[in-house]
């Protein structure tokens, strides 16, 4: 039988030093309950006393101890951190539930590198065939450096452009050229007869690039400036006649102390000029080292530093096509 404790407020279920005050039961009419006070426990001759008001409120506290001893105990969880990474619960077998710290598999083409960049089979194949032409070109390559100039010339590089420099008898001499779009355009010639296409050895490529030579004397400011290029027609040619490999386009003068030249300063084009006056420039060029001697020199240089570029930069691009 489920034992209760006796209601505090009630009267009846107090005595002694359990009261508050020494009084009678009676005289706490109003806060008798109706579970410590049976009917044969109502006292003396007193009226039936009123159920307390208290005594619904009270009930769930006097119930809450036994309720919480017959209450069976909850089953202790024993899933194992495992089981959040697969399967289901570690105790037993069961039905595998979503793995919720399992990584998302990688859409399709996706690098598995965690570069974050698109690989796909055609990058692959890119990527191959960039490996083999690499291995090519450095087959093919005559100058592992930069040929040395004659005359004295000091070279500068920075990236695709290519400064010569000499000085003589009080003038400071300067020859800049570029290798970008350096190498003239080729044209495929049909095979002779009995000769295939694949068996025609392919033309060798060479970089003639348009020069520029500044001539400063010491006590001057400014800059005889002469723009000069290879023309196509007699680039390669074998003459018995001694003849010009090299051309002067324009000449100008610019100042020595800004770095852009004015497009306002006059300038002469060679086309229209006087043959006389013409000789006279390209022999002036000629006394201070800048002759055939030297054009052939700097097709030269000019190839060799077009064609390292060239490997450096399949090289930049197979590490771009990898992600590298």
């Amino acid at each position: 039988m489920l034992s209760l404790p006796p209601d505090p407020l009630c009267g009846a279920g107090t005595s002694g030093a359990g009261r508050s005050r020494d009084l009678p039961a009676w005289e706490f009419p109003g806060v008798f309950c109706a579970l410590c006070c049976p009917s044969g426990r109502r006292g003396r001759s007193r009226p039936p006393p009123r159920v307390s008001v208290m005594a619904p409120l009270l009930l769930p506290l006097l119930l809450r101890p036994a309720a919480r001893a017959l209450r069976p105990a909850a089953a202790t969880a024993t899933r194992a951190f495992g089981s959040l990474l697969g399967g289901g619960i570690a105790s037993g077998p069961g039905p595998a539930r979503p793995r919720l710290l399992q990584p998302l598999r990688s859409a399709p083409g996706l690098c598995s590198c965690t570069c974050g960049g698109l690989h796909t089979e055609g990058d692959k194949a890119f990527a191959e065939f960039l490996t083999d032409e690499i291995k090519e070109e450095r087959k093919i390559q005559k100058h592992k450096s930069l040929p040395k100039m004659s005359g004295d010339w000091e070279l500068g590089v920075q990236g695709t452009e290519a400064k010569l420099v000499r000085r003589l008898a009080g003038e400071r001499i300067t020859v800049t050229f570029n290798i970008n779009n350096s190498i003239p355009p080729t044209f495929d010639d049909e095979p002779p007869e009995g000769q295939k296409a694949h068996e025609q050895q392919e033309p060798e490529l060479t970089s003639t690039p348009n020069f520029v030579v500044e001539v400063v004397k010491d006590d001057t400011k400014k800059a005889l400036v002469l723009d000069c290029h290879y023309p196509e027609d007699e680039v390669g040619q074998e003459e018995e006649d001694e003849s010009d490999i090299f051309s002067i386009r324009e000449v100008s003068f610019q100042p020595t102390s800004e770095s852009d030249w004015k497009d306002t300063n006059y300038t002469l084009n060679t086309d229209s000029l006087d043959w006389a006056l013409y000789d006279h420039l390209m022999d002036f060029l000629a006394d201070r080292g800048v002759d055939n001697t030297f054009a052939d020199e700097l097709i030269e240089l000019s190839t060799a530093l077009e064609h390292q570029e060239y490997i450096n930069f399949l090289e930049d691009l197979k590490g771009f096509v990898k992600c590298q």
